[in-house]
């Protein structure tokens, strides 16, 4: 299926898998009723994306049970053959003793130091998109 555009419509499960592909994605969250976006790392586990982040940071602030949306892609920059997927889920903190040790195996490896709390994001919606050639002029 393809969207008005001549993008490729990509079903759930081919999103999900895509998702697997990339270390790095962008986390669109709101901060102080407005709008952010920040590049993290990030995993996939058990239905949902996994983050780590500081405790205290205004990210996990930010992220507390909220609705937020999430992106990747994969671009080649020289055919401009590529796709894009987007997450729109609820947040919140993993902290439930029985998945705690599982998803901290499972969690992305820090960049940074002092990220030792766990974000997930439910998969909601997914949507993804990919472009399989250049428009021809």
């Amino acid at each position: 299926m393809f969207d008005a555009a001549g993008l490729e419509i990509l079903d759930r499960a081919e999103c999900v898998a895509l998702l697997t592909t990339v270390p790095l994605g962008r986390i669109v969250f709101t901060d102080l009723a407005l709008p952010a976006v920040l590049p993290v790392n990030f995993s996939v586990w058990d239905g949902s994306l996994l983050i780590r982040t500081g405790a205290d940071g205004k990210l996990a602030a930010a992220t507390r049970n909220a609705v937020v949306a999430f992106e990747v892609d994969d671009i080649d920059l020289d055919t401009g053959k590529g796709w894009s997927v987007v997450v729109v889920g609820r947040s919140g903190v993993v902290d439930h003793p029985a998945e705690l040790a599982e998803a901290a195996r499972a969690a992305p490896r820090t960049w940074v130091g002092g990220r030792d709390h766990l974000i997930r994001i439910v998969i909601g919606t997914i949507s993804g998109r990919r472009v399989a050639q250049l428009p021809s002029f």
